[in-house]
């Protein structure tokens, strides 16, 4: 729809870039020095397999992930005699005495053994890595002189690359984790003939060991399943193609020696539901043997092009879109006028790791997506359930992949039948629940710990996530398999509420508000409580789905109106407190830290829908109340919710101002749970440490500030800063209702727009501040 064509036929500097509905431009990081630290290092995955090269000159080391790598085994951690304590940690909270109830839970109401603190529950850690080690003619022993560096990351290709001179001869290095036959490829060349001397050896920091069968290098091992030490296999298989001299092995090494070219293929896998390991790596690695490079290179590029060109992005040029990355996030924070460009590539880079780091079939992202150099990752590198595996989710449908979303929804499925024990050991309540962590081994168990083990929200806020998933797809035959998944959980919450005798409102208890406490009266503190506001919030939105599900699928008309009659006394989406904020609690407590990095109580707002300026406007300016007092620093991911929560309230500017703190570089890797977040110089997002979710988040954030279809109808540029109001144009994008968005713009008014479906159907639309209905073009 031409809503300017006056303006596309006259304004001949833009007007190319109005008409081709968004470009992808510069879609690349580089550097000009290799990785100082793994944080620099450029991440590679194909849902399944992960490596990041460092680049190194002498010596390269290239770690590797397998996104299934998992040490501990499935467990029982349910106190099965927890229920009976239940009474009386009610009764302690209803009298006010929150601080006994919370002794009480962590002696009888926790998980039993050491938890997420013990090896049965497990970590996800590094598979190991591959190391190269280069000797160059004509300089001996010598550090080699190099000239010329660059290395790059593609993201329109899923490729990194490097390349330098020594001696006078050219070397390029190209690495890639396959979308075509599932190995990860490094291809070493030189311009001279008979460059190439290195040696070749897989390690990992415990439980491997390393052979050589006939000219393959092989890594096997196994990790501790806490129990008696067998616990999930792995293996790694490497070879080489050369043009030009010669490859032997020894007894832990391939040889290499005067060749021009050598491409190397790394094939692996876990026995990870059973996965025939051996034969399989086996098998992928003689496939990719026998095809030429330039045919597994241009299929890979096809196969990751699929989901990554569904969207393209452009926010405009600058000055600094030429400088290395590192110096780009060095200027953008000063200046970030002469940079527009980074935004969109902040973007790009999101949806790149969500194609990278997931797949359907396998697992969802965790805390560092796919991307692990450790073996003790920090928090066990696990899934978070209040808020961080939620948030790496957060942007893949609107950026245009939504199959993304499926690995978590089979994840959050197999936590239904262990869910249900936890529900009846703990609560003596119907349905299921999934407490603040979990595992690959199906743990639902509360922590180990009752100021944040005791969360209620995780299996609720989990089928936020499974719910948008319909929202955006309109998939009904997804709708009825994850409704049995829905429906319990709101059987839960339903089986698990008290009445609350000051309100008569239905309640959680005992819960708490995520890892935050608050002051009791008698100056201690706690964080036991119950009904905090972010369960009052899930469980209205939670019912509210679960209603419209079931009319959609025409079932459960029974448990429909019982869940229409409870919802009239679950409390309200919020509470204004005395100073104008939302109540965290439902008691109005005074926190112990103003600047607490969850901002729990504002998940009405995002993700949910309850909250907004346009249907709530009271509780909007609450929550804004509430972010001011929360203050624009933290970890990563606690910035990009802040962004998140700004764009919601439609303020463009503010929502830019946590884009350029979330983007402000660091390279600490300590543990920091307060302010301090940013992002590595290869702009993965840093907790610190490493911790992807902000990554996503951002994503997510910047999405927010351009579409937005939550409110019952789309918007246009709902929060749209300063910073980018010059022009813009973007195609792919995706609204609730399986509607495609593609716009452009110029000085912050829409120009230029279509809204596509599958089928032709009227939509409601807010363009340049007025609402309209159109119909959709069907795609």
């Amino acid at each position: 729809m031409n809503l300017n064509k006056k303006c596309l036929l006259t304004t001949a500097c833009i007007a190319a870039a109005l008409l081709s509905f968004g470009q992808n431009k510069n879609l690349k990081l580089f550097y000009h020095q290799p990785a100082a630290q793994w944080e620099e290092t450029l991440p590679l995955g194909n849902g399944r397999l992960g490596m990041t090269p460092d680049g190194g000159i002498s010596k390269e080391k290239t770690v590797l992930n397998d996104i299934t790598l998992w040490s501990g085994s499935p467990q029982d951690a349910n106190n099965y005699e927890a229920y009976k304590s239940l009474p009386k940690i009610r009764q302690l909270i209803l009298e006010g005495k929150n601080d006994e109830a919370q002794d009480l839970v962590n002696r009888d109401f926790v998980c039993k053994g050491p938890g997420s603190g013990g090896p049965q529950w497990g970590k996800y850690q590094t598979l190991g890595a591959l190391e190269m080690e280069f000797s160059y003619k004509g300089i001996g022993t010598a550090q080699p002189e190099v000239k010329q560096y660059h290395r790059e990351l593609s993201l329109e290709q899923a490729m990194a690359n490097c390349s330098f001179n020594v001696n006078g001869v050219n070397y390029k290095r190209a690495y890639f984790t396959s979308f075509d036959d599932d190995v990860s490829v490094i291809r070493l060349t030189a311009d001279q003939p008979g460059q190439l001397n290195l040696s070749i050896q897989l390690n990992r920091p415990e439980r491997y060991a390393v052979q050589t069968e006939g000219n393959e290098l092989q890594m096997t091992g196994q990790l501790d399943n806490g129990t008696d030490g067998k616990g999930m296999q792995y293996m790694a298989r490497v070879s080489a193609k050369l043009k030009g001299g010669t490859l032997s092995a020894n007894h832990n090494s391939l040889i290499i020696k005067d060749a021009t070219e050598v491409t190397i293929y790394i094939a692996a896998a876990t026995d990870f539901r059973s996965f025939p390991f051996k034969e399989k790596t086996k098998q992928v690695l003689a496939a990719a043997l026998k095809k030429p490079y330039e045919l597994q290179k241009s299929t890979h590029i096809a196969n990751y092009g699929k989901l990554f060109k569904r969207l393209s992005i452009d926010l405009g040029e600058g000055t600094s879109a030429k400088l290395p990355t590192n110096l780009r996030l060095d200027g953008f924070y000063k200046n970030y006028e002469t940079d527009p460009s980074l935004a969109a590539l902040f973007f790009q880079f999101g949806r790149y790791l969500s194609i990278s780091s997931t797949r359907v079939g396998l697992l969802p992202p965790n805390l560092q997506g796919l991307w692990a150099k450790e073996i003790n990752t920090p928090w066990n590198s696990d899934y978070h359930l209040d808020v961080n595996v939620q948030m790496n989710h957060w942007p893949v449908e609107v950026a245009n992949l939504s199959e993304l979303n499926l690995p978590l929804s089979e994840l959050v499925r197999g936590l239904v039948k262990p869910g249900q024990k936890t529900a009846k050991a703990y609560y003596n309540a119907n349905g299921w629940i999934a407490h603040v962590i979990t595992n690959v081994w199906g743990f639902t168990e509360p922590g180990e710990s009752a100021s944040w083990g005791a969360s209620n929200a995780g299996s609720g806020w989990l089928c936020n996530n499974l719910w948008e998933h319909y929202e955006f797809s309109q998939d009904l035959k997804y709708l009825k398999s994850i409704y049995p998944i829905l429906k319990g959980s709101a059987e839960f919450y339903k089986s698990a509420q008290i009445k609350d005798p000051k309100s008569g409102w239905l309640v959680t208890s005992p819960s708490v508000s995520p890892e935050n406490s608050f002051y009791l009266p008698n100056g201690k503190t706690a964080a036991i409580s119950m009904g905090p506001t972010i369960d009052n919030q899930i469980v209205r939105e939670l019912f509210g789905n679960v209603i419209k599900a079931s009319i959609l699928l025409n079932t459960d008309a029974t448990f429909r109106a019982e869940l229409k009659e409870t919802l009239k006394s679950v409390p309200p989406a919020g509470v204004i407190s005395k100073d104008g904020r939302i109540q965290e609690w439902l008691e109005d407590y005074k926190e112990t830290d103003l600047q607490h990095r969850h901002i729990s109580h504002l998940y009405g707002l995002y993700p949910a829908s309850l909250i907004s300026p346009f249907s709530t406007p009271e509780l909007a300016a609450a929550a804004k109340k509430t972010l001011e007092v929360r203050g624009d620093d933290g970890p990563s991911w606690t910035i990009a919710y802040k962004l998140l929560f700004w764009a919601r309230l439609q303020d463009g500017n503010r929502a830019f101002k946590l884009l350029k703190e979330i983007l402000k570089p660091t390279l600490r890797t300590d543990i920091n749970y307060g302010a301090g977040g940013g992002v590595y110089p290869n702009i993965l997002s840093a907790g610190p440490p490493f911790q992807i979710d902000g990554n996503f988040g951002a994503t997510a954030g910047i999405a927010e500030m351009l579409l937005q279809s939550h409110d019952g109808f789309i918007e246009l540029l709902p929060a749209l800063p300063d910073a980018w109001r010059k022009y813009g144009n973007i195609k792919g994008f995706k609204a609730r209702g399986n509607f495609t968005i593609d716009m452009s713009w110029k000085d912050g008014k829409i120009v230029n727009y279509r809204i596509a479906s599958p089928m032709a159907k009227k939509v409601k639309v807010k363009v340049n501040g007025a609402l309209k209905e159109v119909v959709a073009q069907r795609l």
